[in-house]
C-alpha cells in the first residue's frame, strides 16, 4: 500500500514530465495523418487505454481505429495488419507480460506493420529494432500506469486531428451528452 501512496504522490510530476514529449508525439502524428485505419494494442490494465486511444482517434480525426487486448491479436486483428495500418502499442517494460507484447510486435512487423510504441526507456530499448516510432516515457508504477499512459495516447489523437485539419473542439456527429429514454 505504501508503494501505491508513493506512486500517487508522484503522479503530478510524472504527468508533467510526460507533457515534455508533446513535440515528439506531434512529429509522429504528422507521419500518420494519411492512414485510413489504425490498431491499438494494450495488455492488462492498459487494454482500456488502447480502447480509449482508438476511440479518441476515431472521434476527432475520423480515422477508423480499433483497440484490442494484445493477447487477442491472433483472433482477428492480425488479419488487418499491413504496411498501411499502423499499430499503436502501449507497453511499459515493468508489465509482467511485456515479453508477450514484444512477441505481438514482432508478429506485426513480420507482416509489414508499422509500430508506434509508447513505453519507458527499457521497453523502447528492448524492441527498438521492431518499432517505426517510439515515445520513451519515464518508468512508472503499474498502479498509476493507466492514468499516465492516457496522457500521451490522447495527445497523439489530438495531434493527428490537428495535422489533418479537423475541428477538435467540435467533432462532427458527436454530442457532448447522451440522453437515455
Amino acid at each position: 500500500m505504501a508503494d501505491h501512496s508513493l506512486a500517487l504522490r508522484h503522479l503530478p510530476k510524472v504527468a508533467s514530465d510526460i507533457l515534455n514529449h508533446d513535440d515528439a508525439i506531434k512529429e509522429i502524428a504528422k507521419d500518420v495523418t494519411h492512414v485510413r485505419d489504425m490498431l491499438y494494442l494494450g495488455r492488462g490494465s492498459l487494454y482500456p487505454i488502447a480502447l480509449e486511444g482508438a476511440l479518441k482517434l476515431k472521434e476527432i480525426s475520423y480515422i477508423h481505429a480499433e483497440g484490442y487486448a494484445a493477447g487477442e491479436m491472433k483472433h482477428g486483428p492480425i488479419a488487418l495488419i499491413d504496411e498501411n495500418v499502423p499499430v499503436v502499442v502501449v507497453a511499459p517494460s515493468n508489465d509482467r507480460l511485456f515479453e508477450k507484447t514484444a512477441s505481438n510486435i514482432q508478429e506485426t512487423t513480420a507482416r509489414g506493420g508499422k509500430i508506434i510504441l509508447f513505453s519507458d526507456e527499457a521497453g523502447v530499448e528492448k524492441i527498438k529494432d521492431q518499432t517505426s516510432w517510439s515515445v520513451k516515457l519515464g518508468e512508472v508504477h503499474s498502479f498509476v500506469a493507466p492514468i499516465l499512459y492516457t496522457i500521451p495516447i490522447q495527445l497523439f489523437s489530438y495531434h493527428v486531428a490537428v495535422a489533418k485539419g479537423t475541428d477538435v473542439d467540435q467533432p462532427r456527429n458527436l454530442a457532448k451528452s447522451v440522453t437515455v429514454e
